[in-house]
């Protein structure tokens, strides 16, 4: 296959791979590695499909880490070009995932065959953990790799995870950590009943509407110096019948916590339930955790990271925590080094999703500089 990023994104997001479904996108990384001297082992489970290649087997191990599904492409009507069929226009390439992350996938893939073209006996070795469910539910993808690595005691020493971590020009920003993310499913019960009889019901929205406010302004902690202070937000409520003369017997609120080093998960739940309890509400609390914060706020990783950016780009660049969340936060916690590095990230989950065609260039030369200043 020709080793051209350019050509590489092309056929990458000529897939349509919308999350969990693969499309071939991993058979054609599969087939670009396997003469480059990687092992490649599948790792299907469930409806996602995930892929290992590792080339050597001595340490350190440098990782690159992605996905290969996307968002639906939304309403078509409203794309410039068709989603799944990659356009080049006025210097930008078009696609659906072009930014996220078919672009990086593209870009590692190029800067892995230049490397080892050039350094055939580096020290230590490269692996790829791809996935088709990141964009989706994330249970049976990155997360059941990592399982399967751990249980064989296969350790990740530094990985770059592809995210379009750049704000306004490539490598402006790399993200050396993510907040934690912690939902909660609140049902607050209450007794329906007729509006002009209130004294026979009791109102749900009523009783719960000081507990939230005392939620929404409670200071969970004042963050530190990578992490901005928690965050709780409402995401979803619900009452009623949809009649105006019930009173609702129930309310469904669902909220999120985007939480920092300074707190555990636990510590907001018991803190959360005092606050219900305080208010004398009846309520049935659900939790689906996300994952915890990560951090690498130093180490090789990060500081041949910063030379590289400076190296092709020509330009500093600021760490930041800030976002949502990635696949990251499954890998740091065996212990590696993490940060992500991607593209521009000003149209991802978009309708006419592009990327600079120079920044795929830019990033390929990236990764080949990372990996020279790690593994040379």
């Amino acid at each position: 296959m020709q080793n051209d990023v350019l050509a590489l994104a092309k056929a990458l997001i000529s897939k349509d791979s919308v999350t969990p479904n693969d499309a071939g996108c991993q058979t054609l990384m599969a087939e670009f590695l396997k003469p480059l001297g990687f092992d490649i082992e599948m790792l299907p489970f469930e409806d996602t499909l995930n892929m290992w290649a590792r080339r050597n087997s001595s340490g350190p191990l440098l990782c690159f880490a992605g996905h290969t599904d996307v968002v639906p492409a939304g309403p078509l009507e409203k794309w410039h070009t068709p989603p799944f069929k990659p356009t080049e226009k006025d210097g930008y390439l078009y696609g659906r995932g072009a930014a996220d992350m078919k672009g990086s996938l593209a870009a590692m893939l190029s800067a892995v065959h230049n490397f080892v073209s050039r350094h055939p006996e580096h020290s230590g070795s490269i692996a790829f953990l791809i996935t088709s469910d990141e964009e989706g539910p994330f249970i049976n993808g990155t997360t059941r790799v990592i399982d399967t690595l751990e249980a064989r005691n296969e350790k990740i020493d530094w990985c770059i995870v592809g995210e379009p971590s750049s704000t306004d020009k490539l490598g402006d920003v790399v993200k050396n950590g993510r907040r934690g993310s912690l939902t909660g499913h609140l049902t607050i019960k209450g007794i329906q009943g007729h509006v002009a009889y209130p004294h026979l019901a009791r109102n749900p929205v009523h009783q719960a509407a000081p507990a939230l406010a005392e939620l929404a302004t409670t200071e969970w902690d004042k963050g530190n110096a990578f992490f901005p202070p928690t965050s709780f937000q409402i995401s979803n409520l619900n009452a009623g019948t949809g009649a105006g003369n019930v009173i609702p017997g129930e309310m469904q609120v669902q909220f999120n916590f985007r939480f920092s080093t300074e707190v555990t998960d636990q510590q907001l739940i018991e803190r959360s339930r005092a606050i219900l309890d305080k208010h004398g509400l009846e309520y049935d609390l659900s939790w689906t955790f996300n994952g915890q914060p990560f951090l690498t706020d130093s180490g090789h990783l990060v500081n041949a990271t910063t030379a590289a950016i400076e190296k092709v780009c020509g330009r500093a660049t600021k760490l930041s925590t800030a976002g949502g969340t990635s696949d990251g936060r499954f890998i740091a916690p065996t212990g590696a080094q993490v940060i992500e590095l991607g593209p521009v990230n000003a149209t991802i989950h978009k309708v006419n999703e592009c990327v600079r065609i120079e920044d795929l260039y830019q990033l390929a030369d990236t990764y080949e500089a990372i990996l020279e200043n790690l593994l040379c």
